[in-house]
């Protein structure tokens, strides 16, 4: 059965000990930068058109895995140029609006908040915009922290441990909202044995994503934790 963010208002939400959140497409847009250069990367070394609608879905996973989802064998050399065109691209990039101020009257009711994210660390340190945020994300899982990468729920369990030893008590995975905006996010999600929130700020709708929750807006996600 699906939620939205109307149940919200009848009280019908539970609290949670620990809100993750993916960050591209759900804090961050990065969307039309990620997208646009993935299809110029595969359109310089594949020589291939690729639809946006198409390249969307591969928005959120690791370069390794697109170059190996087109069939390119040097993975390294897709990720680097994936990532020279997204930094030309970068202008693009913004917060989506409320984020930070729902980040941090979130953090300020004493929850414990993490990040799971496809980025790898230097990714996530030169990231301005991050760096306003991470004073109100407790725990961070990058790509390179882990073996299996999201759809699998390593990461997100990762997320879940370190909460668990800083906080002094087990934090179980039912006690845990995972927020983001892909298929993958959800199935990372399902199989941590945590509820999901779609992120929809685009308005695509559930997209066929059985997610327990749907938000459009920073203060819509601020009340799916804070009751």
């Amino acid at each position: 059965m699906y939620f939205c963010i109307t149940m919200l208002l009848t009280g019908l939400c539970p609290m949670y000990k620990l809100a993750v959140f993916d960050i591209d497409g759900t804090l961050i847009d990065t969307e039309r930068t990620g997208v646009e250069s993935l299809v110029m990367t595969i359109r310089q070394l594949l020589g291939k058109e690729v639809p946006y609608e198409e390249a969307y879905k591969a928005f959120g996973v690791p370069s390794s895995r697109v170059a190996d989802l087109y069939g390119y064998e040097d993975a390294k050399r897709f990720g680097e140029r994936w990532e020279e065109n997204f930094i030309a691209l970068s202008h693009h990039i913004k917060p989506f609006p409320g984020v930070l101020d729902a980040l941090r009257c979130i953090k300020a009711t004493g929850m414990a908040t993490g990040v799971v994210t496809s980025r790898n660390r230097m990714e996530f340190d030169f990231d301005d915009y991050l760096r306003e945020m991470v004073p109100y994300l407790d725990h961070i899982v990058c790509s390179e922290d882990t073996i299996h990468h999201k759809p699998h729920p390593e990461p997100l369990l990762l997320c879940i441990d370190m909460a668990s030893k800083s906080l002094g008590v087990p934090v179980l995975p039912e006690e845990v909202l995972f927020l983001g905006d892909t298929d993958n996010d959800f199935s990372c999600a399902r199989d941590a044995g945590c509820d999901f929130a779609l992120a929809d700020w685009k308005s695509r709708g559930w997209q066929g994503i059985p997610a327990r929750f749907k938000f459009s807006g920073a203060e819509e996600m601020k009340a799916l934790l804070i009751m």
